[in-house]
């Protein structure tokens, strides 16, 4: 008898799972005709497609449009996803029907539980709010002009940066290279945001990373809420408490750290992103009103944006370049003929290094900060025949986009050269070429691109000028390059390399 009532059980919710797909996905437009809706695997019952999913969340989706094309549905649990994975695809969201497709998708549950979540960049709305913080972000506080203001931050944290590396070299120390581009792109952030350092003994600074690392990890357990629809609310009961006190101890940092930047006797050396966001909230004739939790809102995604991404692009570059020597000489030979032997790389000579943007673009090509994401159909709308319903969730692959064979020659191979037969370097890597979307593209594209460029081209140009990089005993093994298992491309073992000084920028100093 306990047999039979399993099986009916099973036959059951198959039953219901097939009638609720049905009812979903097989509406009929209100002239009677069906929807033409994206091509869809085979799905089980409760769980949809989880079960063809495996560790790297990217590949997954990339292996699957090998098999049901570049536009196709997906069900994760009670989430319901169209996946895009062709230039031609993310062409048509990101430019040819960019406004249609302006809004990020609302995961749920998740994204109830993120710290000021109707104020931030990444999960408002697109309307006038968006518009208005997007302008000031690009033409205030992360334009050309502020990020040459900033020069002088940036300048002090990459020598304090090749100042550990010169000590270790000459100490002949083993040196966890991830671990350090952390502390200089976070400390290089963190100072432009609130002037502070994050790793200053006994400064308030020095927990902002612990923060925004707790935040990615309950951001993605709550996730799991999403999946599971209904009874994800379960899921999220599990970490409420956690959030909570994150969300509170997040809140009491920028708290403190803008009543510190309202002090009428506060010395100020240079004016940081903060105080200009508190020249907005006083402003009455801004276009939009900014109270405390707009302004909190928005340093938190400063935070969460910069922070890792940067470090982790640079990471995977340098790897890339210990692998292959022969571009790493030929970016240190680009480097000597440009800026001679007697002097660092700075800024302004990127603009006569084209095999060095070659290289960070083929980083940023290979290991996109953000390989996967997301954009809601705002209104009904087509894919080159498809019919896209509004409110669909649609999950654009980058990681795919960049390695498609249709478009790369040799997807997965590291090979600057393919950038330079273009003239449009830059451009093409904040967004105007739609096979390069390191940075998102369209309205929603990163804001804080220019300033990622500008510390990535001269962080990798200085490693290469001024160090040789020994990995394992004999100083000439290959890195692994072997990612972590998740939604992010993040090393799946750390970079330990013995530095050997090259040019040492010091010399004339000590």
């Amino acid at each position: 008898m306990a047999g039979f009532q399993y099986y009916l059980l099973c036959f059951l919710l198959c039953l219901l799972s097939t009638l609720l797909l049905k009812y979903v996905f097989g509406k009929r437009t209100k002239s009677g005709t069906h929807l033409i809706l994206p091509p869809i695997p085979p799905a089980l019952p409760l769980i949809g497609h989880l079960h063809l999913l495996g560790p790297h969340f990217h590949i997954s989706l990339q292996s699957l449009s090998a098999k049901y094309g570049p536009l196709f549905r997906l069900h994760l649990g009670a989430s319901r996803w169209i996946v895009v994975s062709s230039p031609a695809m993310a062409t048509e969201i990101f430019k040819i029907q960019d406004l249609a497709f302006a809004d990020h998708a609302k995961l749920g549950s998740s994204a109830e539980e993120t710290p000021y979540k109707k104020y931030g960049l990444f999960s408002t709305p697109y309307g006038d709010y968006f518009r208005f913080v997007r302008k000031v972000l690009m033409t205030e506080l992360l334009s050309p002009r502020q990020i040459e203001r900033s020069r002088a931050v940036r300048e002090e944290e990459l020598i304090r940066f090749l100042h550990s590396l010169v000590e270790c070299a000459e100490k002949k120390e083993l040196v966890d290279v991830g671990a350090e581009l952390m502390k200089l792109t976070s400390n290089a952030l963190s100072r432009l945001v609130v002037s502070a350092r994050c790793s200053d003994k006994g400064d308030e600074a020095e927990g902002i990373r612990e923060l925004v690392k707790e935040t990615f990890e309950v951001g993605s357990r709550m996730i799991l809420g999403d999946v599971f629809g209904p009874l994800g609310k379960l899921v999220s009961l599990l970490y409420t408490k956690q959030n909570r006190n994150l969300h509170l101890n997040f809140d009491a940092f920028l708290e403190r750290m803008l009543k510190d930047h309202e002090d009428q006797n506060r010395k100020i050396q240079h004016e940081d992103l903060t105080d200009m966001l508190l020249k907005l909230h006083k402003d009455d004739k801004a276009d939009v009103e900014m109270t405390r939790s707009h302004l909190k809102a928005l340093m938190v995604d400063l935070f969460i944006g910069g922070f890792g991404t940067t470090s982790e692009t640079i990471l995977w570059t340098i790897a890339e370049l210990i692998n292959h020597p022969n571009a790493f000489n030929k970016l240190r030979q680009e480097i000597k003929s440009v800026v001679g032997s007697s002097r660092l790389v700075e800024e302004s000579d990127v603009a006569g290094l084209p095999y060095l943007q070659a290289v960070v673009k083929e980083g940023l090509r290979l290991y996109p900060p953000l390989p996967v994401t997301t954009r809601s159909a705002r209104q009904d709308c087509k894919i080159q025949g498809f019919d896209i319903p509004k409110a669909s969730m649609m999950s654009i692959n980058l990681y795919a986009i960049m390695r498609d064979p249709e478009s790369w020659l040799n997807p997965n191979e590291f090979w600057p050269e393919r950038f330079l037969v273009s003239t449009k370097l830059e451009e093409e890597a904040v967004g105007e070429n739609l096979n390069l979307l390191t940075f998102g593209a369209g309205r929603r594209a990163c804001p804080g691109a220019k300033l990622a460029l500008t510390i990535l081209y001269r962080t990798v140009a200085a490693m290469v000028q001024c160090f040789d990089w020994k990995v394992g005993g004999d100083g000439e093994a290959k890195v692994n390059m072997e990612s972590e298992k998740g939604s992010f491309l993040h090393m799946a073992h750390p970079l330990i390399c013995l530095p050997v000084v090259h040019f040492n920028p010091f010399a004339s100093s000590i």
